[in-house]
């Protein structure tokens, strides 16, 4: 029987938010997907019961080559503060700094992953003035070159796999501790960011609920609107490579499904937008922020004629809080059919 695949979980400056987010994992959850795939899960610090001497012991038969790693997952950005020492952030009960730790696994570890954005980029931790000197393990923000060398590999000749988002999709990162497991992840299916293309291929505005109000250019006014978000309320997912809208969370739901604009959480930088994430700036009324592959001439000529065309129906539900005009039904009475 093929030796299980050995992973070692290890939380950094963070919430802990992609941990309960993978709790969420479906079908299958997060536990039969380790079971399914002949995963063995060395530690986590959540749902692992040893603690104290017995992870210390752990870490140093990693670190000796005692035991194998196959996949290092990192959560939580890491914290090099103050001055490049680390000491905001000890590993507890070692003395040891976490950034010295993590760095040590990661020549240990075949494979090494960022869990959540605050690994991959730095996120919300690194935001405002970042005392703590926070960043993602290959990235500083949107660029390459953090605590690990920007051209920095794994023994499985792979960079750092960022499965990037606030939170973090429970399944995009089954998915990909799964495909690591069957030697199924390649270099060729990571985008330029490292983030796996098996969710990045696509937008978050693929499967939007909104999307006929964005193709009249119906807008919502306010945040109980039912109207597209893009061109008032910040909405960014024509831009988000994500697809949170096709994949659903829990089965049923996205943030643009619960009336929360898209702030882009997969993205380097996503965490300082330059103004309130309910906002959408703009020049000349014209979004700064137009979808993707969308010239700036294009988007204004396109958006006065479907204004023009916006069905009276759209007009009214798109600020308003419920939908109180319906499609209108044809039926045979009408002479239609």
């Amino acid at each position: 029987m093929k030796e299980a695949f050995n992973i070692l979980w290890l939380q950094s400056g963070g919430c802990g938010g992609c941990s309960m987010s993978v709790l969420n994992a479906e079908q299958p959850d997060f536990f039969n997907m380790l079971q399914l795939n002949n995963i063995n899960m060395l530690w986590h610090p959540s749902f692992s019961e040893a603690s104290g001497e017995e992870f210390l012991s752990l870490i140093k038969s990693i670190e000796e080559g005692d035991t194998r790693l196959d996949a290092l997952c990192i959560e939580g950005s890491l914290m090099r503060g103050p001055n490049g020492t680390g000491h905001f952030h000890i590993l507890a009960g070692s003395g040891r700094p976490m950034i010295d730790v993590v760095e040590g696994l990661t020549k240990k570890a075949k494979y090494t992953i960022a869990v959540g954005s605050c690994a991959a980029f730095g996120g919300i931790t690194m935001s405002g003035p970042n005392p703590g000197d926070a960043c993602g393990l290959q990235y500083e923000g949107k660029y390459a070159g953090a605590l690990l060398d920007k051209n920095w590999s794994s023994s499985g000749e792979l960079p750092v796999i960022n499965i990037a988002g606030c939170p973090t999709h429970p399944n995009w990162v089954t998915e990909t501790i799964a495909q690591l497991a069957m030697g199924d992840l390649h270099s060729s299916d990571l985008d330029t960011y490292n983030r796996p293309r098996s969710y990045t291929d696509h937008l978050v505005h693929h499967g939007c609920p909104r999307n006929e109000y964005y193709e009249y250019k119906a807008s919502a006014e306010q945040a109980s609107d039912q109207g597209c978000m893009m061109e008032n309320m910040g909405c960014l997912g024509t831009q988000a490579h994500a697809d949170c809208n096709t994949r659903l969370w829990n089965g049923e739901g996205s943030c643009l499904r619960g009336g929360y604009a898209c702030i882009n959480c997969t993205a380097a930088g996503f965490e300082e937008p330059g103004h309130s994430f309910t906002q959408t700036p703009k020049i000349a009324g014209i979004p700064i922020g137009l979808p993707t592959d969308m010239p700036k001439a294009w988007f204004v000529a396109l958006s006065s004629l479907a204004k023009a065309a916006t069905p009276k129906r759209l007009k009214i539900n798109a600020t308003s809080d419920h939908i109180r005009v319906p499609p209108n039904q044809k039926t045979e009475k009408d002479g239609q059919s």
